[in-house]
């Protein structure tokens, strides 16, 4: 997995500055998104490494439905067919995502919590959490009924444990 992301970040660095430089960010984020989807489908991933199929057949496959076989996304993708990288699409996609939510200064937040939230607290945090980060944010809710209570906020550089389990088991811990 390592070596994957290793690999996959020149080629999403290159994608992002391919899309910024021509003012294109959305556009290239749904284009990656239906290659990367694509890429992840087994029938599709046989095919990446199978040298019958030519690099062209392969940017084909990848290719959003309408997008021109000259447009630079198409380019994109024929570099990685040439060099035989189509499976990596999925983490170059998600590399792009990261550096697109750093230039448009957001911050996708991770909030796992013991009951859904409603619309008006999950505003509430996404305010708070703008308060102390000076960025948009970006919330990814999910639920774990294991926590108890309270919340689990992760931005991805640090995690917010405000949950009930989470402060039983510090308790537990400075008991010990």
């Amino acid at each position: 997995m390592a070596q994957a992301i290793t690999l996959a970040r020149p080629y999403a660095r290159a994608a992002f500055e391919l899309a910024h430089a021509g003012g294109t960010l959305p556009a290239w984020s749904q284009a990656l998104a239906f290659a990367a989807a694509v890429a992840q489908d087994a029938r599709v991933a046989v095919l990446g490494t199978d040298p019958r199929v030519q690099p062209d057949q392969l940017v084909a496959l990848h290719l959003p439905a309408g997008m021109p076989a000259d447009a630079p996304f198409a380019h994109f993708l024929g570099e990685l067919a040439e060099n035989r990288r189509m499976a990596l699409l999925p983490e170059v996609a998600a590399l792009y995502e990261q550096y697109r939510r750093e230039s448009e200064s957001q911050l996708l937040v991770k909030v796992t919590s013991a009951m859904a939230l409603d619309a008006t607290q999950a505003e509430q945090l996404k305010a708070s959490l703008k308060r102390r980060f000076k960025r948009e944010i970006e919330l990814e809710t999910s639920v774990d009924a294991s926590l108890l209570a309270g919340v689990v906020v992760d931005t991805g550089s640090e995690v917010i444990d405000g949950s009930a389990r989470g402060r039983l088991e510090r308790l537990g811990s400075a008991l010990i």
